[in-house]
């Protein structure tokens, strides 16, 4: 959605309104402080102005938002700013999302005014799009906010910074403005944002600890699904650890991302011959049927309380990141839901 500003028809307007709240925004003066001098004025205004993000102040100059101390529209994010030099940033108000905010509970973990941590339940799609036009997390997350969502990139909607499946459920981080969602990306680009699931896994992996290594692309034999692929790709790594076996048939297994891909920890499970039990793409086994081999293995009558199981066993039970206000490193923990702990509990009573 583009941003909407009237300062793009109305230059007079925007010049002759005094510092602070406008009817189609807020107006910021910011004068250039000594260390500052030379920088770009993209990086200067980030660093200067709370709550908008480098990319954030990049697009009010090409859309003719700031103005130097004589009143001169600036587009260029590149000027060297001199140490004393005023600025005048024109912030539009940000737009209404176009998603409907719906009233749809929340298991909110934690929140403040710049994150929400929630514990995202099974069956809830994260965005809505053709097939889900709404019931969704981020028609959820507009109705719990409200305005404290201080706008994205210029609209008042959610920060999504990672996805879970339809079907993942457990934690997920999402910016309530601008400068978070902006660091947030930064961390989860960098690979700094920690993401910890659980999943239950047909077979017991060997060595019961290790690193899977692949380059993740879309299969070659069923382009609904994606595979490890020789050719072409992206780099994909990720860490695992058995947590708890029960005999040969299923093991709870614990798994790091070190990379982020579409459907990356059930793709890699799946290569090394464990899928993730319930899983509707990759959880069959070599014999045509859900958990192939390794569900031989249990006892006849139970076998279909985990053959039919109806999603993927996988939770993400830990989220470490950066505060992106205070620069503490926060930890949140989720417990695994209960359709997934009685599958747990019901093994560990055979």
């Amino acid at each position: 959605m583009p941003e909407r500003t009237e300062f793009d028809d109305d230059e007079d307007e925007y010049t002759g309104t005094q510092d602070g709240e406008t009817g189609e925004g807020t107006r910021q003066r910011w004068s250039v402080p000594d260390d500052a001098g030379g920088q770009r004025l993209d990086k200067a205004l980030a660093s200067g102005l709370p709550g908008l993000s480098r990319s954030r102040v990049q697009a009010l100059l090409e859309k003719g938002c700031v103005q130097d101390g004589t009143g001169r529209t600036v587009t260029d994010p590149s000027m060297k700013v001199k140490p004393g030099q005023t600025f005048d940033v024109f912030i539009p108000e940000a737009e209404p999302a176009q998603p409907e905010a719906q009233d749809i509970p929340l298991d909110v973990v934690y929140e403040d005014e710049d994150v929400l941590v929630i514990d995202k339940p099974a069956g809830m799609v994260v965005h809505p799009a053709a097939g889900n036009p709404d019931g969704t997390l981020v028609n959820a997350l507009l109705a719990h906010c409200g305005d404290s969502l201080s706008g994205i990139g210029g609209v008042r909607r959610p920060g999504i910074v990672h996805r879970l499946d339809k079907d993942t459920s457990g934690l997920m981080v999402v910016a309530k403005n601008d400068r978070a969602h902006h660091a947030l990306t930064e961390q989860f680009s960098g690979r700094t944002l920690s993401r910890t699931y659980q999943a239950l896994v047909w077979g017991v992996p060997s060595p019961r600890e290790g690193r899977i290594e692949g380059n993740i692309g879309r299969s070659s034999t069923d382009r609904k699904k994606m595979a490890v692929v020789t050719g072409g790709g992206k780099h994909a790594a990720t860490r695992y650890r058995v947590v708890r076996s029960f005999g040969t048939a299923l093991a709870l297994v614990e798994c790091t991302l070190e990379t982020g891909r579409t459907h990356q920890i059930r793709v890699h499970m799946a290569h090394i011959g464990h899928p993730i039990v319930g899983d509707p793409l990759y959880g069959k086994g070599r014999a045509g049927r859900a958990g192939g081999k390794h569900a031989s293995a249990l006892p006849e009558p139970d076998r279909e309380r985990f053959v039919g199981f109806p999603r993927q066993a996988l939770h993400a039970v830990g989220l470490t990141f950066r505060h992106p206000a205070t620069g503490e490193t926060v930890r949140f923990q989720a417990p695994l839901p209960t359709d997934i702990k009685d599958l747990s509990d019901f093994l560990e009573s055979l």
